[in-house]
């Protein structure tokens, strides 16, 4: 499977950066076709300039900007997301690559005054998420989850009918042992291969 892995996280000593090599680990190992866009490391730059917000609904000129980035996610089948959970949602450079490359006319239909939103992406059947969260399992549910919704719901709307989708979070990250971050990368690297075979 094209697997397009999406890492959002600014320290490459952090434990993200470790569930990040172990997930792309996992996925080289089970033979899928892995790219990985890091996007700190490569300084993605998630403000959208005023001249590209008013070409955001211009057909082919809207793509010139992100166009390697749109070109990752029409390649992709599967698209997992690493990252951080701040303040309950994505982290903002994650936040800004998705308003600039998932673009209109590209990743989906406009709505028009007879027809409703169309999806673009059907080649996309799986979306993952391997995050860490420093509030609780209850405390996130209360907030409503905002950044998981985002993906899981807004991206989801886009992709392939009933495609599959895998949530693991690790939750109270910021009062987090050694042994529950081990258990999580191990439960990563197991879900995430599982998931996408």
């Amino acid at each position: 499977m094209r697997v397009l892995v999406v890492y959002c996280h600014p320290c490459e000593e952090s434990f993200n950066a470790a569930l990040c090599k172990t997930v792309v680990g996992a996925l080289e190992e089970d033979s899928h076709d892995v790219r990985l866009t890091d996007l700190y490391a490569r300084g993605f730059n998630p403000v959208m300039s005023a001249q590209e917000r008013r070409g955001y609904h211009t057909p082919q000129s809207n793509t010139v900007p992100i166009a390697q980035d749109l070109a990752d996610i029409k390649w992709c089948e599967a698209i997992v997301f690493i990252y951080p959970t701040w303040w309950f949602g994505l982290p903002a450079m994650l936040k800004g690559w998705l308003e600039r490359v998932w673009v209109p006319h590209e990743t989906f239909i406009m709505p028009t005054a007879t027809e409703d939103l169309r999806p673009n992406m059907q080649n996309i059947s799986h979306i993952g998420i391997v995050t860490t969260c420093g509030a609780s399992w209850f405390v996130s549910k209360f907030v409503g989850e905002p950044g998981r919704k985002t993906i899981m719901r807004g991206i989801k709307l886009l992709a392939k009918p009933r495609c599959k989708t895998r949530y693991l979070a690790h939750y109270k990250m910021d009062s987090s042992t050694q042994e529950s971050r081990q258990n999580y990368i191990a439960k990563a690297k197991k879900e995430m291969a599982a998931f996408l075979r």
